[in-house]
């Protein structure tokens, strides 16, 4: 948004064109009564004090010459440099009247001051668009605000036209916006921003300055162990707090795959083919809910053992029987022939799944693998819902895998309205 004195973005402010050309017009007029000019209505001003011309300086702003009079007598640059003031300076003045009327009636500014019982979105990325997805299915009325640091070319006319939401340029970690949001009156605030640390800053002046939003903010983190080891924190406690990829991992476990455990008479293989912050949480939940079920957990990742370590340092695995980590990449036949010299694949039902954030990569391991081992579960990781996936799971059994998927239909419905 625009200010009166030029240019100001809701977080910071930014000197624009009318500071500089208001010191201008200031100064001109100082040295033009300085070089011995006089008034047709105050003739002494030429020899007043600094001070005095000061002041007849700034009320060029207000009213012009109207009540000192205009220049005459002494050197004629120095009457062009006042001539130039008495011009500039009122209309200076009026310009940014006319451009805070404006702004004042702006259908932005209009709507802002409207606000009541609204949810206010910050970031603008994907996990936005699946969180607006699934607020519009539960309540299409509702006025949503989203606001990011920067949005990409034609995002906000998208957040406008699909989910009727108003975007705002600024940074949440400043008052200034924070107070502009009408966050006294809103309804929930839900942190989905990139920055980690930026996210949990806001949530924390949020709840200093607007008790009442205590537990009514949903905060995403994209860092596990950032999230987990702020867990104990006053700010975290009165959040909800959740990472993506966690929270679409908890759900694949509980909703499908122990299912699948519970069906299959004996032990199960599970092999994570991709170790990311995904697979990672995979195999948490596997050892949490069904440590009884698993004959083998197979880990491949090019970083498998520095990523394991990190799974470990968080004492979330509960011992490391049964585990077979295999270092190097995913579609590399030698890793799988690694495997097949631990583990037969070829008994029972083991499931595979393909994690790593290449999709093309997981589906054509996936139909490889499917084809050498036709017994196996297989899924492969998309981050949006594909038809592709989905074409290929009725042809060839394939599962599909989309974290967006997840997310939406698992969305518990007091985090959303």
């Amino acid at each position: 948004m625009r200010g009166w004195l030029g240019m100001q973005s809701f977080g910071r402010v930014t000197l624009g064109w009318r500071w500089y050309a208001a010191a201008s017009m200031f100064v001109i007029a100082i040295i033009g009564f300085r070089s011995g000019i006089g008034l047709t209505d105050t003739p002494d001003v030429g020899a007043a004090g600094l001070l005095t011309q000061a002041y007849y300086s700034l009320g060029l702003f207000v009213i012009g010459g109207l009540d000192i009079g205009t220049p005459t007598g002494g050197p004629l640059w120095g009457q062009v440099l006042l001539w130039i003031a008495y011009f500039g300076s009122p209309v200076l003045t009026a310009s940014a009247v006319i451009d805070a009327v404006l702004r004042a009636l702006s259908p932005t500014r209009w709507r802002l001051n409207r606000l009541r019982d609204h949810v206010i979105v910050v970031g603008s990325g994907e996990l936005t668009t699946s969180y607006l997805r699934v607020l519009r299915r539960l309540d299409p009325d509702i006025q949503v605000l989203v606001v990011d640091r920067q949005f990409k070319p034609g995002r906000e006319r998208e957040l406008a036209q699909s989910y009727h939401a108003v975007a705002i340029t600024g940074d949440t970690t400043h008052d200034f916006l924070l107070k502009e949001l009408r966050l006294r009156r809103a309804r929930r605030l839900v942190l989905l921003g990139d920055d980690d640390f930026a996210t949990y800053e806001t949530a924390a002046r949020v709840q200093a300055r607007y008790p009442k939003m205590q537990n009514r903010i949903v905060l995403h983190c994209h860092n596990l162990r950032f999230m987990r080891s702020l867990a104990d924190t006053e700010v975290a406690r009165h959040c909800v707090t959740f990472n993506a990829y966690n929270f679409a991992a908890m759900s694949l476990v509980s909703n499908q795959l122990l299912a699948h455990f519970e069906r299959t008479q004996s032990q199960d293989v599970v092999v994570l083919a991709g170790f990311g912050r995904f697979g990672q949480t995979v195999l948490e939940e596997l050892e949490q809910h069904a440590p009884d079920e698993l004959a083998m957990i197979v880990i491949i990742d090019v970083d498998a053992n520095r990523r394991l370590q990190v799974v470990e340092e968080q004492e979330r695995l509960r011992s490391d029987r049964g585990r077979l980590v295999l270092q190097g990449d995913v579609s590399h036949p030698e890793v799988w022939r690694k495997l097949r010299s631990s583990v037969d694949l070829e008994v029972g039902e083991p499931v595979v799944i393909l994690g790593t954030g290449d999709a093309a990569h997981n589906l054509r391991t996936a139909l490889w693998i499917r084809r050498n081992w036709p017994n196996c579960l297989v899924y492969s990781r998309t981050h949006d819902a594909s038809e592709l996936t989905a074409q290929l799971h009725a042809e060839h059994g394939l599962q599909t895998l989309s974290i967006t998927e997840l997310l939406e239909e698992n969305f518990p419905q007091a985090w959303v309205v």
